[in-house]
């Protein structure tokens, strides 16, 4: 993947780019009600909700929002805690979320996704 780029994939309900802090590491974010949507106004691309890289070394917090990264504060440990426990909840709760697949299939089509 290219820095600074969003690669989108409908079939697959993911969004995939580079970790905005420049660290290189692949953010994979699921579409589904109970993780992320994206927003599209024919120009900018937002990606709601928030982007928390708490397993990366470099925990690197931030929005997209009309094609722009907005960067968010740090979160203790307590409160990344409580933010995995509330997604977990949404999870379980929302039946429309495919199960996951091998996540070697989606980084090798992603790689074809380059321009």
């Amino acid at each position: 993947m290219e820095p600074g780029v969003l690669y989108v994939s409908i079939p697959y309900r993911t969004c995939g780019h580079l970790c905005c802090c420049g660290c290189g590491h692949d953010v994979i974010t699921p579409l589904s009600p109970a993780q992320w949507s994206i927003a599209y106004d024919g120009e900018n691309v937002s990606l709601a909700p928030s982007v928390g890289n708490w397993s990366f070394p470099c925990e690197s917090h931030y929005w997209i929002h009309d094609g722009r990264v907005r960067w968010s504060r740090r979160y203790s440990a307590a409160e990344i805690d409580q933010n995995r426990a509330r997604d977990r909840r949404l999870l379980d709760l929302d039946t429309t979320v495919p199960k996951p697949g091998p996540p070697s299939r989606l980084r090798r089509h992603l790689r074809f996704l380059r321009p």
